[in-house]
Protein backbone atom coordinates (compact mmCIF):
# COMPACT_ATOMS: atom_id res chain seq x y z
CA UNK A 1 0.00 0.00 0.00
CA UNK A 2 2.91 2.40 0.60
CA UNK A 3 3.96 2.47 -3.07
CA UNK A 4 0.42 3.28 -4.19
CA UNK A 5 0.18 6.00 -1.56
CA UNK A 6 3.51 7.49 -2.66
CA UNK A 7 2.33 7.55 -6.28
CA UNK A 8 -0.88 9.34 -5.26
CA UNK A 9 1.09 11.90 -3.25
CA UNK A 10 3.41 12.62 -6.20
CA UNK A 11 0.44 12.83 -8.58
CA UNK A 12 -1.38 15.27 -6.28
CA UNK A 13 1.70 17.48 -5.91
CA UNK A 14 2.25 17.54 -9.67
CA UNK A 15 -1.38 18.57 -10.26
CA UNK A 16 -1.27 21.51 -7.86
CA UNK A 17 2.25 22.44 -6.76
CA UNK A 18 2.61 24.74 -3.79
CA UNK A 19 3.56 28.36 -4.30
CA UNK A 20 6.86 29.88 -3.30
CA UNK A 21 7.92 29.67 0.34
CA UNK A 22 6.58 32.60 2.35
CA UNK A 23 8.09 33.53 5.70
CA UNK A 24 6.12 35.17 8.51
CA UNK A 25 8.64 38.02 8.30
CA UNK A 26 10.73 39.89 5.74
CA UNK A 27 14.11 38.13 5.62
CA UNK A 28 15.95 41.45 5.28
CA UNK A 29 14.55 42.93 8.53
CA UNK A 30 16.77 43.37 11.58
CA UNK A 31 16.76 40.18 13.63
CA UNK A 32 14.71 41.55 16.55
CA UNK A 33 11.99 42.70 14.14
CA UNK A 34 11.98 39.27 12.47
CA UNK A 35 11.61 37.55 15.83
CA UNK A 36 8.82 39.94 16.87
CA UNK A 37 6.87 39.45 13.64
CA UNK A 38 7.23 35.68 13.78
CA UNK A 39 6.21 35.48 17.44
CA UNK A 40 3.26 37.84 17.05
CA UNK A 41 1.93 36.40 13.78
CA UNK A 42 2.45 32.71 14.50
CA UNK A 43 2.24 32.40 18.30
CA UNK A 44 0.09 35.41 19.26
CA UNK A 45 2.75 36.96 21.50
CA UNK A 46 2.60 40.50 22.81
CA UNK A 47 5.99 41.54 24.16
CA UNK A 48 9.33 39.91 23.35
CA UNK A 49 12.12 40.04 25.94
CA UNK A 50 15.75 39.03 25.54
CA UNK A 51 18.14 37.49 28.05
CA UNK A 52 21.67 38.91 28.20
CA UNK A 53 23.01 35.88 26.29
CA UNK A 54 20.48 36.42 23.48
CA UNK A 55 21.45 40.10 23.24
CA UNK A 56 25.12 39.11 22.91
CA UNK A 57 24.25 36.61 20.17
CA UNK A 58 22.30 39.26 18.26
CA UNK A 59 25.40 41.49 18.24
CA UNK A 60 27.52 38.53 17.11
CA UNK A 61 25.05 37.66 14.33
CA UNK A 62 25.14 41.26 13.10
CA UNK A 63 28.96 41.34 13.23
CA UNK A 64 29.10 38.10 11.20
CA UNK A 65 26.72 39.58 8.60
CA UNK A 66 24.25 36.71 8.86
CA UNK A 67 21.19 38.72 9.88
CA UNK A 68 19.42 37.41 6.77
CA UNK A 69 19.49 33.76 7.91
CA UNK A 70 16.00 32.31 8.38
CA UNK A 71 14.72 31.65 11.89
CA UNK A 72 13.82 28.37 13.54
CA UNK A 73 12.12 28.57 16.95
CA UNK A 74 12.79 26.06 19.73
CA UNK A 75 10.24 26.31 22.56
CA UNK A 76 7.99 24.15 24.68
CA UNK A 77 5.58 21.95 22.76
CA UNK A 78 2.92 22.41 25.46
CA UNK A 79 1.97 26.02 24.70
CA UNK A 80 2.31 28.76 22.09
CA UNK A 81 3.98 30.76 24.87
CA UNK A 82 7.40 29.97 26.33
CA UNK A 83 5.67 28.82 29.54
CA UNK A 84 4.98 25.07 29.51
CA UNK A 85 2.19 25.60 32.08
CA UNK A 86 0.24 28.06 29.89
CA UNK A 87 -1.66 25.41 27.95
CA UNK A 88 -3.48 26.00 24.70
CA UNK A 89 -3.28 29.18 22.67
CA UNK A 90 -2.96 32.17 25.00
CA UNK A 91 -2.45 35.58 23.41
CA UNK A 92 -0.70 38.83 24.29
CA UNK A 93 1.83 37.06 26.51
CA UNK A 94 5.53 37.85 26.85
CA UNK A 95 7.88 35.52 24.98
CA UNK A 96 11.35 35.27 26.45
CA UNK A 97 14.27 34.69 24.09
CA UNK A 98 16.90 32.89 26.17
CA UNK A 99 19.52 32.22 23.48
CA UNK A 100 20.05 32.18 19.73
CA UNK A 101 22.04 29.30 18.28
CA UNK A 102 23.92 30.02 15.06
CA UNK A 103 23.82 27.08 12.65
CA UNK A 104 26.26 28.21 9.97
CA UNK A 105 26.16 24.93 8.03
CA UNK A 106 22.36 24.93 7.84
CA UNK A 107 22.36 28.72 7.36
CA UNK A 108 19.72 29.29 10.03
CA UNK A 109 19.33 30.84 13.45
CA UNK A 110 17.61 28.82 16.19
CA UNK A 111 15.78 31.11 18.61
CA UNK A 112 15.62 29.38 22.02
CA UNK A 113 12.59 30.38 24.09
CA UNK A 114 12.20 29.21 27.65
CA UNK A 115 13.44 25.94 29.09
CA UNK A 116 12.92 22.75 27.13
CA UNK A 117 14.70 19.61 26.03
CA UNK A 118 16.05 20.22 22.53
CA UNK A 119 16.18 16.50 21.71
CA UNK A 120 12.55 15.41 22.06
CA UNK A 121 12.12 11.69 22.25
CA UNK A 122 14.93 11.24 24.73
CA UNK A 123 13.96 10.71 28.36
CA UNK A 124 15.14 13.22 30.94
CA UNK A 125 17.66 10.60 32.09
CA UNK A 126 18.90 8.63 29.03
CA UNK A 127 19.96 5.02 29.56
CA UNK A 128 23.52 5.94 28.54
CA UNK A 129 23.88 7.66 31.92
CA UNK A 130 23.37 4.29 33.64
CA UNK A 131 26.01 2.37 31.66
CA UNK A 132 29.41 2.01 33.29
CA UNK A 133 32.58 -0.04 33.20
CA UNK A 134 33.28 -1.75 36.54
CA UNK A 135 36.32 -4.02 36.93
CA UNK A 136 36.50 -4.48 33.17
CA UNK A 137 32.81 -5.46 32.94
CA UNK A 138 30.08 -3.40 31.30
CA UNK A 139 27.17 -2.72 33.65
CA UNK A 140 23.80 -1.14 32.93
CA UNK A 141 23.01 -2.92 29.66
CA UNK A 142 20.00 -5.17 29.63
Amino acid sequence: GAVELAKLVVETIEKSPSGPLQYAYDKEMPIKEKIAQLCQRVYGAGEISYATLAEKKIKQIHALGIDNYPLCVAKTQYSFSSDAKAFGAPSGFELKVRDIVINRGARMLVVIMGEMMRMPGLPASPQALHIDLVNGQIEGLS
